[in-house]
């Protein structure tokens, strides 16, 4: 698939000026159309136009292959960098993601523990509440007699 651009929107791109382009048309450097009077760049084509001249006239010297070479091997480099300090990220956070999970389990233990502590302790709390009401009804009764026998005691006295 080609873009075509306007003459003045691959200018922009590039940082160069319409007229330069339109030099570098005229010397069916960039490949190009004309429609209704208007010019347009096919984009991919025009790629090699990226390159400005002054840098061109480096690589085209002697000492070009060494510092091309040089270059590369910098951008490799460095690229080796880049790679090392993600598979060292990676690691890091699957480290800190390992802590988290069992973290979250761990609480997830305690959490459990403690839901049956409370279940446990509801219970005993039931039952001394149903014995204290035993109780309760036990004495009660008991002391009602007690009392109905002093009352009746007296009346006889």
């Amino acid at each position: 698939m080609q873009t075509w651009l306007s003459i003045e929107e691959f200018a922009k791109l590039i940082g160069k000026t319409a007229e330069e382009i339109q030099e570098l048309c005229e010397k069916n450097k960039l490949s190009h159309k004309i429609e209704n009077d208007k010019i347009y760049i096919e984009a991919n084509a025009g790629a090699q136009a990226l390159i400005p001249v002054a840098h061109t006239e480096i690589i085209d010297s002697p000492n070009g292959d060494t510092i091309l070479e040089k270059t590369i091997s910098t951008l490799l480099n460095l690229h080796e960098r880049v790679l090392e300090a993600k598979d060292e990220t990676i690691q890091t956070l699957q480290g800190e993601n390992d802590f988290l999970k069992s973290t979250v389990l761990s609480v997830q233990e305690i959490y459990d523990e403690d839901r049956k502590t409370i279940q446990s302790l509801q219970k005993q709390l039931q039952i001394c509440q149903e014995e204290l009401e035993f109780c309760r009804k036990k004495y009660k009764l008991m002391w009602g007699k007690i009392i109905k026998k002093e009352a009746e005691d007296e009346w006889k006295n």
